[in-house]
């Protein structure tokens, strides 16, 4: 009689972790969180309203501009004039509620017209950025800089390069004033980042940001209107550069075309790559823009809150955004 084999079930494979993927999806996350941890035990005075509200403040705007930054790179752009165009919205802004600009029938007119018009000109002049490189087919880099360089000198010539100092309480609210305990700006910047997050994953528009930036070739094939959403991506990072210009000289009290945004381009596009974005474009997290904002800030007040100066934070920033960058590289990989 002919002995039967015995056929056992192939063994499962245990599921391996994939370290690779964890930390290109959560690698801001967990170094956020080593953040806080080193502060709380080593970080004199960390847990305060006042440690808290002076990392808010110093973040906003970074995150506002960083937002539209995401958008852009998400099509596989960039933009370098969002510094400039936060100094035109911050230099004009004072020109009109000060009725420098032409006479008002009422000081609160001048403080609506000071919140709509240098936001409306900023992203005019992001569309114009778009305008560039979609008719003229000019690359990003390059589209962009011409107003990296014109956009601060036409804030200096508004202001014939004079300090612009003021007390308007009404419209310094953008900066200085609180909602329910928190700053005002701080509510406006997760307002700002809740309602691209849903954009960019709820919408169609949304998707069409991520198609482009993946495969313009294909998305235009695909009937998707590219120039439309570069045009529009770019007018998107304008207005809120202009935003962003307001609460800056809105919580300094001045307006100082010289400085107001200068290098925030650098700041935006760091908090994009440490948040996860990838820079080539085709995919991009909001909600990672702002954690990677709030890394590079809590980096650079840990440092100095440790006795460590400045220089060194500037280090760190560069040392953060290579393993940004080289993080995303090993998860393609």
């Amino acid at each position: 009689m002919a002995d039967t084999a015995t056929t056992l079930p192939p063994a499962r494979s245990q599921p391996r972790l994939d370290l690779r993927g964890v930390l290109t999806r959560y690698g801001a996350w967990v170094a956020l969180a080593l953040l806080i941890l080193f502060n709380l035990a080593f970080t004199p005075n960390f847990a305060t309203w006042q440690t808290l509200n002076v990392n808010l403040t110093q973040v906003c705007s970074i995150v506002i501009v960083g937002v539209g930054m995401t958008l852009v790179i998400a099509t596989g752009g960039i933009d370098l004039s969002v510094g400039s165009l936060m100094a035109i919205a911050g230099a004009l802004a004072p020109l009109i509620f000060l009725g420098n600009l032409f006479p008002l029938p009422h000081p609160y007119v001048g403080i609506a017209l000071a919140f709509v018009v240098p936001v409306l000109v900023a992203g005019a002049f992001g569309w114009f950025n778009g305008w560039l490189i979609t008719r003229l087919r000019i690359q990003p880099i390059i589209a962009t800089l011409v107003l990296f360089i014109a956009g601060r000198g036409i804030a200096q010539v508004m202001t014939n390069g004079n300090l612009q100092v003021f007390k308007v309480p009404e419209f310094q609210y953008i900066g200085l004033g609180r909602l329910f305990g928190l700053p005002f700006q701080a509510v406006l910047m997760v307002v700002i980042v809740l309602a691209a997050a849903w954009m960019l994953k709820r919408t169609v528009f949304g998707r069409q940001i991520l198609a482009v930036g993946g495969n313009e070739r294909a998305a235009r094939l695909s009937g998707i209107p590219v120039v439309s959403v570069k045009r529009r991506v770019y007018m998107i990072s304008g207005l809120l550069s202009g935003i962003a210009g307001l609460i800056v000289i809105a919580r300094n009290s001045a307006a100082d075309a010289n400085l107001v945004g200068l290098g925030m381009e650098l700041d935006a596009i760091a908090a994009v790559a440490v948040g996860g974005t990838l820079l080539t474009g085709g995919r991009a997290t909001v909600i990672g823009t702002l954690v990677g904002a709030l890394i590079i800030q809590l980096v650079r007040y840990t440092l100095l809150a440790n006795g460590v100066p400045d220089a060194a934070a500037l280090i760190a920033k560069a040392a953060i955004i290579v393993l940004a960058v080289w993080v995303q590289r090993q998860g393609r990989s």
